[in-house]
């Protein structure tokens, strides 16, 4: 039987409750507070809820309270306050610090078992979710351990950081480009159409966990065939027509294969997330041949990537309070964006038409 601790400086109250309880439960009873803790201390791993009168000499019912969340022990053993009072600031400040649930006086023996039959259901539901957290966790860090030593492996074989060199020629080889179509462009029109270049190499964590995630075996091939983002470079615009502009021009070259275009801004992501993505076929040019490695490339107005990059904080950054407002003002943002990144680009056109 599980065991409940009464504390309540009148005595008729603490047997009414005891002949109420006794069929159900094991009881334990307490005159005040300081002998009500006095009992936790001994048998705090025993006692299954305590049933707490808030005015008593010698400590009150509020002094327990906070003393058994300094122990830790509030959020473990549930708390049930027994008292007259109805006043709602009385009961909001209790359940503020941590009380599960009131029984008021006069006593009506279904409430009182009900409410603490539902009771210390919940808490035991609450104990078996987090002890499955925990187990979850146990898991996942086992697994990133796990994760961790064969990416460190994966790291230390040479047929893969010859595959890292020719990702990294890639990248090399579409920043060129890039950057030779920035010149001509600042040539011909007297501007150029993006702002800056950022170029990311996926390391060798992130590979094997997605490889392992999707199901596929981690060898050369599989990276290959099955990662599309080992080699990734995000150009920063100033308008969304010189994004268009530039992806027009650098697909267009010869030895360029597009195998898959995704475009975020003229259709964006439910977030909000814009963004135009091209997945292209390069040609590195090593010392005894000549082959093609996949790259993606991310185009963004600054004003979109600002926002992105706030976004990704949100997504993997943990205990974040008010997480559906912060989407919600996202959202909006997105918006006020896109309308901002054209209204930006009409002004730059009227400007440039003034000077012909």
């Amino acid at each position: 039987m599980q065991k409940i601790l009464i504390v309540d400086d009148v005595e008729i109250n603490r047997e009414l409750l005891r002949n109420i309880l006794k069929e159900d439960y094991m009881i334990e009873m307490a005159e005040n507070g300081e002998e009500a803790l006095a009992k936790l201390t001994v048998w705090h791993n025993g006692i299954s809820a305590i049933l707490l009168d808030l005015q008593m000499p010698k400590m009150d019912g509020f002094t327990v309270i906070a003393q058994l969340k300094e122990q830790g022990l509030i959020g473990k053993i549930p708390v049930l306050i027994i008292s007259s009072e109805h006043a709602v600031e009385i009961e909001n400040r209790c359940f503020e610090l941590g009380v599960s649930d009131f029984i008021h006086k006069p006593f009506v023996s279904s409430i009182v078992k009900n409410r603490i039959k539902n009771t210390l259901e919940l808490f035991a539901c609450k104990n078996q979710l987090e002890q499955k957290v925990e187990e979850q966790e146990e898991t996942l860090k086992k697994q990133h351990q796990i994760i961790q030593r064969q990416a460190e492996k994966l790291k230390e074989s040479k047929p893969f950081n010859k595959l890292m060199l020719e990702y990294r020629s890639a990248i090399m080889e579409v920043e060129t480009r890039l950057n030779v179509l920035n010149e001509e462009f600042s040539l011909e029109y007297n501007r150029n159409p993006f702002e800056s270049i950022k170029s990311r190499l996926k390391s060798p964590t992130s590979i094997y966990e997605k490889l392992e995630r999707k199901g596929y075996p981690v060898t050369m091939d599989s990276i290959k065939k099955h990662l599309t983002d080992v080699a990734g470079l995000r150009v920063i615009c100033s308008f969304p027509d010189d994004i268009y502009r530039l992806a027009e021009l650098f697909t267009k070259q010869d030895d360029i294969i597009l195998l898959k275009k995704k475009d975020y801004i003229k259709n964006p992501k439910s977030s909000g997330y814009r963004s135009l993505h091209l997945i292209s076929s390069v040609p590195i040019f090593l010392s005894d041949e000549k082959q093609y490695m996949t790259v993606e490339v991310q185009f963004r107005t600054i004003a979109m990537d600002f926002w992105a990059s706030l976004e990704h904080k949100l997504k993997y950054k943990q205990d974040v309070d008010n997480t559906e407002e912060i989407v919600r003002q996202l959202k909006n943002c997105a918006d006020s964006i896109e309308a901002l990144d054209y209204e930006m680009q009409d002004i730059r056109n009227k400007i440039d038409k003034s000077k012909e």
